[in-house]
């Protein structure tokens, strides 16, 4: 994985900075995440820890390695596990991950229908399928 990576931050005044990308390059590490939800250590391993044994998100789709310059290997975790940790936190940065995202949600334009398989995570849009 590239090292250039795009990251959620909550400034001074609790305003969250989503980075506008849509190539899916929202990727944070442990303190990062730290920084934002405003939690322990601890409490974020937990918490990623039941997301990944209630089945929700596949680790292998959500969290990568990657080499820093310096040697050190790092964990980041992808959008899905941000949002999701967002949905499973009761602190400010939680509360305003939640806000953003819904806010994000509610205001984009919709030109159709979309039709997604939760198990597969596959979009069975009318091209392939026939629906409307």
């Amino acid at each position: 994985m590239k090292q250039e990576r795009n990251i959620i931050t909550m400034g001074e005044y609790g305003r969250i900075h989503f980075p506008s990308t849509t190539n899916n390059d929202i990727w944070m590490n442990t303190n990062e995440l730290i920084e934002l939800f405003g939690i322990k250590y601890s409490i974020l391993r937990g918490n990623i820890k039941a997301i990944y044994k209630s089945g929700i998100l596949d680790e292998c789709e959500v969290q990568r390695c990657i080499k820093l310059s310096n040697g050190i290997s790092i964990d980041v975790y992808a959008l899905l596990m941000i949002v999701a940790l967002s949905f499973r936190l009761n602190t400010l940065g939680a509360y305003k991950v939640r806000e953003c995202v819904m806010n994000k949600l509610a205001t984009k334009p919709r030109n159709g229908v979309l039709f997604l398989n939760v198990h597969t995570h596959e979009c069975m849009n009318e091209n392939k399928y026939g629906h409307n």
